[in-house]
């Protein structure tokens, strides 16, 4: 007994000292692994550029100007309409196939105006995601909308017109349909493809209204699937549910083909707050952030009140994202007929930093050309918040990477 222990003894030691090396040394890893996990992610300060922005698109001048501007002011990401009323702001073969449109809009000095745009902001350091603004949605009597009934959805009633919208009346695409899915897809592939951009941007249009769902395909879907009739009532849960997850189901279908393209790209989502999202419009997109088909958020925060906007920025769903994605609240800068005063702004970007959330604007017009104070005292404000440059180059520099074999 006491020879085995003078024999374990040399050897109990060696075990004891290698197990204090290996504490000693995950102690030293601990903090760098921690660094590592909490490591700031960039801060969004973007910019949308709406077809009221045109005049700015369209003239070289005037687009190069405001580019040189907002990187002036430490702007990093703008995200350009491409996609609005039917049609595209890029050449589209997918578009001209489906008969919508046989035109391409270029610039007054014959440019390509979504090229020329993320050339000279790339040669700024600014980082480029346009933004498919109308998603699912299209103008009542809009090509789209008249040469292909077929792909439209309806409400209970039998009616495709939603009568809610400012814009006029429109309607919604079918996001269910095989010929839509693959509509969208093609257009988001042509883009991606031809033009060196960062990502693609899907809103609040990239949903289905819960009032509709009633077409005839979706009918006989929903009772191919379940056994049962579409409720009539739209609210309720379970029918819902069904719906959000088949939009659910292409999100990961399109997220897929994307980055099976360019796996660099970034899939950038701007919703509303999250309740309103998926109640109201079939959108389950805290669903799309966990599955990890999203790479940034920006939630919508059009509020007029203060506390109504900060009650926003700490709801769980948003906590939860800015823990997993860069993350930023829209702002609405003001409309033509509904100016927004500076000093709310800075306002708002202030609670949106202290809650760790980026900021993008409501839109390029309301920054300083259309506003209540002179450009130069709205410049000097937005200079004054974002002091420092916060680029956003972590993707550039694997730019166009193609898909992994």
């Amino acid at each position: 007994m006491n020879s085995s222990i003078r024999r374990w003894k040399p050897l109990s030691l060696l075990l004891f000292g290698l197990s204090l090396l290996a504490a000693v040394t995950l102690h030293s890893f601990r903090p760098a692994m921690a660094m590592v996990r909490s490591a700031p992610m960039p801060e969004i300060r973007g910019v949308w550029l709406t077809t009221n922005d045109t005049d700015v698109l369209v003239d070289q001048p005037k687009l190069h100007n405001a580019i040189d501007q907002l990187a002036e002011l430490n702007f990093n990401t703008l995200y350009p309409v491409v996609w609005n009323g039917g049609y595209t702001s890029f050449d589209s073969g997918t578009a001209r196939q489906a008969g919508i449109q046989h035109f391409t809009r270029r610039g007054i000095q014959d440019y390509d105006i979504l090229e020329e745009l993320t050339t000279k902001a790339h040669s700024q350091g600014m980082s480029v995601i346009p933004w498919f603004e109308f998603g699912f949605m299209a103008p009542a009597t809009s090509e789209l909308a008249t040469l292909h009934r077929s792909w439209l959805s309806e409400k209970s009633n039998g009616s495709y017109i939603d009568t809610t919208r400012e814009g006029g009346d429109m309607v919604w695409l079918n996001p269910y349909k095989p010929e839509v899915q693959q509509f969208i897809t093609h257009m988001l592939l042509e883009l991606i493809s031809r033009y060196d951009v960062d990502g693609v941007q899907f809103d609040d249009h990239f949903i289905l209204p819960v009032e509709f769902g009633y077409d005839s395909y979706t009918r006989a879907l929903y009772k191919d699937e379940t056994g049962k009739d579409i409720p009539n009532d739209p609210h309720n849960p379970s029918w819902v549910k069904w719906r959000a997850d088949k939009l659910t189901a292409f999100v990961k279908t399109l997220n897929a083909d994307l980055k099976a393209r360019r796996r660099d790209i970034i899939f950038s989502v701007a919703p509303n707050p999250y309740q309103y999202a998926y109640k109201g419009q079939l959108q389950d997109w805290l669903t799309w952030v966990r599955q990890g088909w999203v790479d940034e958020l920006i939630v919508q925060i059009y509020r007029n009140n203060l506390d109504s906007f900060r009650q926003q920025l700490y709801t769980a769903s948003v906590r939860e994202t800015q823990q997993k994605i860069p993350t930023a609240a829209g702002i609405l800068t003001g409309l033509r007929n509904s100016p927004v005063p500076i000093r709310f702004i800075e306002s708002k970007v202030r609670a949106a930093r202290a809650s760790g959330l980026g900021v993008t604007f409501f839109f390029y017009e309301s920054l300083w050309e259309d506003a209540p104070e002179p450009a130069d005292t709205r410049q000097a404000s937005f200079k004054e918040l974002f002091a420092t440059p916060a680029q956003r180059t972590e993707h550039r520099a694997n730019s166009r990477l193609p898909a992994l074999s």
